[in-house]
Order: structure tokens, then C-alpha cells, then sequence
């Protein structure tokens, strides 16, 4: 059935988590764009076409609302499990998608949240935590599989050493404010953490 040029559509009203969706989707665009010096409940409201009282319902507080959306864009890329044989392709393939994934929260983080810091007294390190929420990081698994193919000591996998390729990878990222080039990557991996984790072999001759 066609409308007549007077009639408009009928919008459907969106519920549970569609509409939480859709809000979290406004308060994290309105963060990208403005920071959160900039974050508003009127902002968030007109970006998602409802209306300030429906935000601050679920989220009383500008923090709470911040955080909300930042978990929310973090956890918005999917991740698919690699096994590629070895542990230093499944770091490198982990750290690739990672580069996808991470970069433009990690860009936010360190340009648009300092005001969010500041007022909760947290730091990035707080947010990661929340978005690991309880589980243990990805590259527990990769160095799990490396053990059982026995590729791997575990005897060598200090909580240091574990952390050490990510950590590196995050600075330079941090640093920089944009993906992390594969040459730095496989310099990251081949230069330090690969002759922690696997050291070479001697050469007995």
C-alpha cells in the first residue's frame, strides 16, 4: 500500500535492547565527535531521535552513560578465534585484527575521555578491565594452544612475558595515534618477544 503525499510513515518504537543500542550508538558518535567535555544528554537524545528522559533513565550519570558507550564501541568489532600452526603467526594475526579492532578506541582513550579520567578518578587501565570483564585476554588462549602443540615452555610464561606483546603493540599505538605498521609488528615479535618466549637454539658447532 502506497502513502498518499500528506500521510507519513508510522515509526516503530524501538525497545530493550535495540533502543539501548541505538542510544549507546548516539553516546558513543557524540563522544568521537565532541569528547567528553562535549557529551550530553540533549546530544545523545536528538542524535538517537528520543528524548533526554529516556537516556537518563538508563544512565543517571555522565560517567555511566561515557562508560556505557565506550564498552559498547569497543565491543563492536567481532572476533573470530586463529590457530594458525604457530605461536607467532596466531600473535601476529591477533595483533593485525587488534590494529582494526582497537585503534579508534585507543585513540579515543588518550584524546577525547581525559575530563571522564579526571572525574572518576580511573584511567585506561580501568576501562580495559571492564571490557575484559572477568575473562582472561585473549592471548591466554593463543599461548594455551602453543603449549599443547608443544611449541611453548610454560614455565616461561610470567604474567610479565605473557602481557608483552600486547603491551608493546599498545604503546606504540599510543604513541603514534594510528595503526601499527606490520614491520613494527613483526619487529615487536621477532626482536623481543619470540626469543623470550621460544629462545633460539645454540649452536653447538
Amino acid at each position: 500500500m502506497s502513502l498518499g503525499k500528506d500521510e507519513q510513515p508510522v515509526r516503530r518504537r524501538r525497545r530493550g535492547p535495540a533502543l539501548e543500542s541505538a542510544l549507546l550508538d548516539a553516546a558513543w558518535q557524540e563522544i568521537v565527535e565532541h569528547g567528553y567535555d562535549g557529551l550530553t544528554y540533549e546530544g545523545v537524545a536528538a542524535r538517537a531521535s528520543t528524548s533526554r528522559a529516556v537516556v537518563y533513565r538508563r544512565w543517571p550519570t555522565r560517567p555511566e552513560l561515557a562508560q556505557a558507550a565506550v564498552l559498547h564501541g569497543a565491543r563492536g568489532v567481532p572476533y573470530h578465534p586463529v590457530d594458525t600452526g604457530t605461536l607467532r603467526g596466531d600473535l601476529r594475526a591477533h595483533l593485525l585484527w587488534a590494529n582494526g579492532a582497537r585503534i579508534s578506541v585507543a585513540v579515543i582513550a588518550a584524546t577525547r575521555l581525559g575530563g571522564y579520567f579526571a572525574e572518576t578518578g580511573t584511567g585506561p587501565g580501568d576501562l580495559r578491565e571492564l571490557l575484559l570483564d572477568g575473562r582472561a585476554p585473549r592471548t591466554d588462549a593463543l599461548y594455551a594452544n602453543a603449549v599443547a602443540r608443544g611449541e611453548l615452555d610454560p614455565a616461561r610464561l610470567t604474567p610479565r612475558v605473557r602481557a608483552l606483546a600486547f603491551d608493546l603493540f599498545r604503546a606504540e599505538l599510543l604513541m603514534t595515534l594510528r595503526p601499527v605498521a606490520e614491520e613494527t609488528i613483526d619487529a615487536i615479535l621477532d626482536e623481543v618477544v619470540m626469543p623470550l618466549l621460544i629462545p633460539p637454539v645454540a649452536d653447538g658447532r
